[in-house]
């Protein structure tokens, strides 16, 4: 490598940190009212320098929402090839959902990406697909797995999830994306989660 040469991390931090101060942008502006300009001079570079990378706005838009989406899923699943306790693992799954999806980080992100999938259905339809949709599908991975095992039984283990996901849910995410009701507390999380996970094994439960 030349000594001018820089190595392909170099670019993927450049872009990391094109990506978290778009973030604060959108947040603090909204989508309309955040520009390139801004951006960029927040980043410390020119127009051009953010071109390199995102040939548009709602390009760099994008990144942004499938990366938010992306991290949350890191931090909701955590696969194994064994499940051990299914009612353990659902609990934990739920908390850690509702932890998430209700927090007032992502209530502003939510609210943010709905409100633009109005004028730009082509950015509602990618966070759909790069966050609900994936996180339904990965947990239907860890039905499916679950299944196999012997520890539920479910015919179609996508629905199965979307099942799980609403029991979980239904009752704040509401309040929440009318603001209310502030971010739940532990408390109310299992009051919802823990009746969710019965539920859910009551109907899907290996002796059912």
């Amino acid at each position: 490598m030349t000594q001018d040469a820089k190595p392909r991390i170099d670019r993927d931090a450049r872009r990391e940190a094109i990506l978290d101060v778009a973030r604060e942008v959108f947040l603090a502006e909204g989508y309309a009212n955040a520009s390139m300009s801004a951006i960029a001079a927040k980043v410390g570079g020119s127009k051009g320098t953010l071109y390199n990378y995102f040939k548009n706005k709602e390009e760099l838009f994008t990144a942004y929402m499938v990366r938010h989406c992306a991290w949350q899923q890191e931090a909701m699943f955590e696969l194994q090839t064994e499940l051990g306790d299914i009612r353990t693992a659902l609990t934990k799954l739920g908390r850690t959902y509702l932890a998430i999806v209700l927090s007032d980080f992502n209530m502003l992100n939510f609210r943010l990406i709905v409100a633009e999938a109005e004028r730009s259905p082509e950015i509602g339809k990618a966070f759909y697909e790069s966050g609900p949709q994936s996180g339904a599908e990965r947990l239907g991975g860890m039905l499916r797995l679950a299944d196999e095992q012997g520890l539920l039984k479910v015919d179609d283990p996508i629905h199965a999830a979307h099942q799980f996901i609403g029991l979980c849910q239904n009752r704040m995410l509401k309040a929440r994306l009318c603001n209310a009701m502030p971010e739940p507390t532990s408390q109310q999380i299992d009051a919802d989660v823990l009746p969710a996970v019965e539920a859910f094994l009551r109907a899907y439960g290996p002796d059912r």
